[in-house]
């Protein structure tokens, strides 16, 4: 098939749904002669930071002289971003290719009465299956949901588990407590490998380090009381952690240095692996790591930032984030959420940021809340609301809103930044 006919598809693959297990993808990858197995993967899970954890480590690696492989969902902005070799998307042609070789494979499975794999699963065999053609030095694979019975944890060949701060999210999943949703990112833990961690609420650390027991893992915390900020703006961050002096960072954010700090442990943590990382493509590569649609500057006068903050923990970030860059500036929050969310945690951070709200629906989406009512969920907090008709209208009460002192803050999903950033591209003027 060509590539056309491959997102095709790909895309009516999404009809299976979310399936967490792993049966349907180890028999998928034996039939494409388990390409895992030749690969050496750093397998990072969590709730907030996993995408820029994955900016990080890329760069790093790419500036060591490592042919990198990055695989990550959802994609926001070209569906190819999500399969990447040293920071460039997969070709057409290549995409073309492994989704007929899988497909093939599929046809098999189906012929022998088993089931069809997912979207995700599919989609994440691909990625390896690309991976190991180009013959990847490293893979650096984020979870898609949870960890224990995500698709991604078929890899046994793990150097390095990373764990982002874990907090409430997709609990209909996962559980209810943090205590269960860290018992399930845990799942990712191989036996013997060295396991690096964000600093993490008392009961996720508890779980984590009596997972790391039982298998025999090195289980080390980044220290939050060495990070030392020298500097914060967007564009441009320096702080210092422990031994590493005046390291520079191009991703913005308040929450960006214990991020990076993160990044630095697990470099470490392959240096004792073996692996040669010098210190000068540790700070080229943070300094050079980018991840649009976290805490992402697209236009100036006024400012328009979009991050895809879903749930409580990044909100309580990225209102941190906005007090430290914007201080007394008015912001106009658009604000889009599903309905599965604790969306209403959420709104207790984000709205009193905002002198203005408007809310907004993912289109083509069952599980996005419409506008309207999400408008009356923010009633409780603030009158000065509006409900939008589509994300383009949206931007447009906004921008009508927006004096060019301000900013204009676009979060609450993913699923619609690329939207969003399109329709600020086509204004032209004033990009950040």
């Amino acid at each position: 098939m060509n590539y056309k006919e491959s997102r095709v598809y790909l895309d009516e693959l999404s009809r299976y749904g979310s399936v967490l297990g792993l049966d349907s993808m180890r028999e998928l990858l034996h039939r494409l002669g388990d390409p895992q197995d030749e690969l050496k993967f750093i397998h990072v899970a969590g709730t907030n930071g996993k995408g820029s954890i994955l900016s990080y480590l890329s760069s790093i690696l790419i500036q060591a002289g490592y042919t990198t492989g990055c695989y990550f969902s959802p994609w926001l902005f070209e569906y190819g971003e999500q399969f990447q070799v040293n920071g460039v998307h997969i070709a057409d042609d290549e995409l073309a290719h492994h989704t007929t070789v899988i497909a093939e494979a599929i046809s098999g499975m189906e012929a022998g009465g088993l089931k069809s794999p997912t979207q995700f699963e599919v989609e994440t065999a691909l990625a390896i299956a690309y991976f190991k053609s180009r013959g990847c030095d490293f893979v650096v694979l984020e979870t898609g949901l949870g960890g224990r019975e995500d698709a991604t944890n078929v890899v046994s060949t793990t150097l390095v588990e990373v764990i982002t701060p874990i907090s409430k999210d997709h609990m209909a999943f996962l559980g209810e407590t943090i205590k269960e949703i860290a018992g399930e990112k845990a799942g990712i833990i191989k036996p013997d490998t060295i396991v690096v961690s964000a600093k993490q609420h008392e009961d996720a650390e508890e779980v984590l380090a009596s997972k790391c027991d039982e298998l025999g893992c090195d289980f080390r915390v980044v220290d939050e009381a060495v990070i030392e900020p020298l500097s914060y703006g967007i564009g441009e961050q320096r702080f210092n952690y422990g031994s590493w002096d005046d390291i520079t960072i191009s991703l913005a954010g308040t929450h960006q240095f214990s991020n990076a700090s993160l990044a630095v442990l697990t470099v470490e943590a392959l240096r004792d692996k073996g692996y040669s990382i010098p210190d000068r493509a540790v700070y080229k590569g943070l300094r050079a790591a980018r991840w649009v649609g976290r805490f992402t500057k697209l236009a100036k006068a006024p400012t328009v930032i979009i991050d895809g903050a879903h749930n409580e923990g990044a909100a309580i970030v990225l209102e941190s984030s906005i007090r430290q860059y914007f201080g007394d500036k008015k912001v106009i929050l658009v604000i889009g959420v599903f309905k599965d969310k604790e969306y209403d945690k959420m709104l207790l951070h984000l709205v009193p940021l905002s002198k203005q709200v408007i809310t907004v629906e993912t289109p083509n989406n069952d599980r996005a809340m419409p506008s309207q009512e999400l408008k009356e969920k923010v009633l409780a907090y603030l009158e000065h609301v509006e409900a939008a008709d589509s994300i383009c209208q949206g931007m447009e009460k906004a921008y009508e809103y927006a004096n060019k002192d301000d900013v204009i803050l676009v979060c609450g999903s993913l699923s619609f930044l690329g939207d969003v950033k399109r329709i600020v591209e086509r204004r032209g003027t004033n990009h950040g």
